[in-house]
């Protein structure tokens, strides 16, 4: 189990790379088209608005996974380890439910109604199920995060 979750991180990784590479070449031509030419870019915003949606949501699935989240952990590295033991449960339990019922339905939820009222993006024209379909997919990595083993 820890390769294939090594394997996701690895994936999950490349895929956000490339989202932000693709994202900082999408706003270099947006600048350059909006000072440097008569006819600015139309797409360019549209394309950079979902990019950071699924850079932010995707990349907060990946740091929650990896445990370099930020964590307020004062008063828990105050307990006994028995106690620390019981919180780490407690607050995967609470990832995994929030992760199920709000990214998982909730955002699967979105993605039909979108795919199923045929919405498409101004611009781009590309389906909006297609941008939203980032709160699932996180959510399944943010559940796969909490049930399979660290990799460290």
């Amino acid at each position: 189990m820890k390769k294939i979750r090594t394997q996701v991180d690895r994936f999950v990784g490349k895929l956000l790379v490339l989202i932000l590479g693709i994202m900082v070449i999408n706003v270099l031509w947006q600048v350059f088209s909006r000072y440097f030419t008569d006819n600015p870019s139309s797409f360019t915003d549209e394309l950079a608005r979902y990019l950071m949606m699924w850079l932010g949501i995707l990349g907060a699935a990946y740091v929650g996974g990896r445990n370099e989240h930020v964590a307020i952990d004062f008063f828990a590295k105050k307990t006994s380890p028995k106690i620390q033991k019981w919180l780490k449960g407690l607050i995967s339990l609470s990832i995994i439910t929030f992760a199920s019922l709000g990214f998982v339905i909730g955002g699967g939820r979105l993605v039909y109604i979108t795919m199923k009222l045929q919405q498409y993006s101004p611009s781009l024209q590309i389906p909006l199920a297609l941008v939203y379909a980032v709160v699932p997919i996180s959510g399944l990595l943010l559940i796969f995060y909490k049930i399979t083993p660290n990799s460290e």
